[in-house]
C-alpha cells in the first residue's frame, strides 16, 4: 500500500531531539530519510541511557526507519557528495546554530544554487535572526522567556521543572514538519523551494494561545493559580488516601454537576463555575477532602462509567497496559535487524486504508554509507578513494 508521504525523500542533518523527531515523524508517514552524521562528533543521543545491548533506547526510538551515512563536513569533497545527494533528496533539515551551515558551505543560498526546487528546514532554538540568534538555550529557557512557566505550577513552589519537552517537540519538531508538508505544497504549485526558520523559543510564544489574546486585549498578566485552566478551581490534581493523584477536568456544567452528585457536594456546583478567588479555594478544599476520603482504585471504578472528566494519574508501565492505548496499539514492536525487536511508541497519526509500521530502529553510524554512494552513481573505486582520504572518518570496512 502507499504510505501518505511516499516520495519525500529527506537529508537529516540534525542530532539529539528536537530535529530527529521531526524526521521520525515524517518517516513515520513514508518519507525516506537519510541521517549525515558526523564520524568524529558523535550524537550525544547515542549514548543517552538506558541502554539496550550497546544502543540507546532514545536513539533506536528517534531515529528508526532512517539510513544512516558517515561524512566528514569539514572536508571539501564532502560537499560533492551531499551536491550528487541533493538530485534525489531535495528536502533538508538541520539544527545547527545560525551560520554553521553556510560556514560548511551547505547553507541554504548555497545549495539551492545546486537545486532550485530545495525545501531547507533549519530548527535553532530562537531562530535566524534577532539579539538571541546566537544563544544557547534549551526546553526550560524557551518556556521561561515565552511566558508560559511565569502563570504556570504553584504560587508556593513556582513554576513546574516538566518531565516532557514541551519547546523542543510541540515547538520545534511538530511545527518543523508542518512548514515542510507546508512548503511541499506550495513547491508542487510553484516549483521553487524554500528556507524555513522554525525557532523553538517563538513556537513555544504562540503556545500562550488564550493567554495572550487575554493579554493583548486587557494587559493583564496571569499568574500561577489563577484561572481555570492553571489550578484556581477544580481543574486540578488531587490526592487520594494512598499517596496517587486524579486528575479532574470538569469545566463545562454537566460535568461539573456530575462531579459534585457523585462526591457528595452538589451545593458547590455553581461555585465551581465560579473564577472569585474565594469561590476558586473553597472548591479546592472541599475536592481535596473528598479525594483524600478513598484510595485511587475506588475513585477508579466510582468514574469508570461516569462523564466526570476524571482520570487516574498513571505511571508509565500503567499507561501502557490501559486499554484505550493497548486497543489503538500504541506500543510497536521494531526490528533490531538482528532477529530481535525493540518495543516502542507507535505513530498516533493514522490513515485509513494504509499500514505504517517502522521497519528497523535506528542505524549504526555510518551503517549504510556504501549502499547510499553506490546508488547515487559513485563507483567502488571512487568510494574506496574518499575512505582513504578520511571522508567517512576512521578508515571503514568497506
Amino acid at each position: 500500500m502507499t504510505v501518505p508521504l511516499s516520495g519525500l525523500k529527506i537529508l537529516d542533518f540534525s542530532t539529539l531531539l528536537p530535529g530527529p523527531c521531526a524526521t521520525m515523524m515524517l518517516a513515520d508517514m513514508g518519507a525516506e530519510v537519510l541521517r549525515i552524521e558526523s564520524p568524529t562528533r558523535m550524537d550525544l543521543l547515542r549514548v543517552v541511557p538506558p541502554m539496550t545491548g550497546k544502543v540507546s533506547a532514545s536513539h533506536a526510538y528517534l531515529n528508526r526507519s532512517k539510513r544512516s551515512v558517515a561524512l566528514d563536513l569539514k572536508k571539501a569533497q564532502s560537499k560533492e557528495v551531499i551536491a550528487r545527494l541533493l538530485d534525489d533528496y531535495d528536502i533538508v533539515v538541520e539544527q545547527f546554530r545560525p551560520g554553521v551551515m553556510d560556514k560548511l558551505g551547505l547553507g541554504y543560498e548555497q545549495l539551492k544554487e545546486i537545486n532550485p526546487r530545495l525545501i531547507y528546514c533549519s530548527i535553532t532554538g530562537y531562530g535566524q535572526t534577532g539579539p538571541y540568534r546566537n544563544r544557547a538555550g534549551h526546553d526550560i529557557n524557551y518556556l521561561a522567556l515565552a511566558g508560559i512557566s511565569s502563570y504556570s505550577g504553584r504560587k508556593t513552589s513556582g513554576p513546574p521543572a516538566l518531565g516532557i519537552q514541551v519547546a523542543d517537540v510541540a515547538g520545534g519538531s511538530h511545527h518543523a514538519v508542518m512548514g515542510i508538508l507546508a512548503a511541499v505544497i506550495q513547491r508542487m504549485n510553484t516549483g521553487q523551494g524554500t528556507h524555513i526558520d522554525i525557532s523553538m523559543c517563538d513556537a513555544a510564544f504562540t503556545m500562550n494561545h488564550m493567554a495572550m489574546a487575554a493579554h493583548l486585549a486587557t494587559g493583564h498578566d496571569p499568574e500561577a493559580e489563577d484561572s481555570p485552566l492553571n489550578g484556581a478551581g477544580g481543574y486540578d490534581y488531587f490526592e487520594t488516601s494512598d499517596g496517587r493523584y486524579v486528575s479532574v477536568g470538569a469545566l463545562e456544567p454537566q460535568f461539573v454537576q456530575r462531579l459534585c452528585q457523585i462526591l457528595d457536594i452538589a451545593d458547590l456546583s455553581m461555585l465551581m463555575l465560579s473564577q472569585k478567588p474565594e469561590d476558586c479555594s473553597r472548591v479546592k478544599t472541599a475536592l481535596a477532602e473528598a479525594f483524600r476520603q478513598r484510595d485511587l482504585a475506588h475513585w477508579q471504578g466510582v468514574f469508570a462509567n461516569e462523564d466526570a472528566c476524571v482520570e487516574p494519574v498513571l505511571s508509565l508501565s500503567e499507561s501502557v497496559q490501559h486499554p484505550q492505548f493497548v486497543e489503538r496499539e500504541m506500543i510497536c514492536e521494531v526490528s533490531d535487524g538482528k532477529g530481535h525487536s525493540q518495543r516502542q511508541l507507535a505513530s498516533p497519526i493514522r490513515f485509513s486504508g494504509t499500514a505504517t509500521r517502522p521497519p528497523f530502529i535506528g542505524a549504526e553510524l555510518g551503517e549504510h554509507t556504501h549502499q547510499v554512494l553506490f546508488e547515487a552513481g559513485y563507483t567502488e573505486e571512487q568510494i574506496h578513494a574518499m575512505n582513504d582520504l578520511g571522508l567517512f572518518g576512521k578508515t571503514m570496512k568497506l
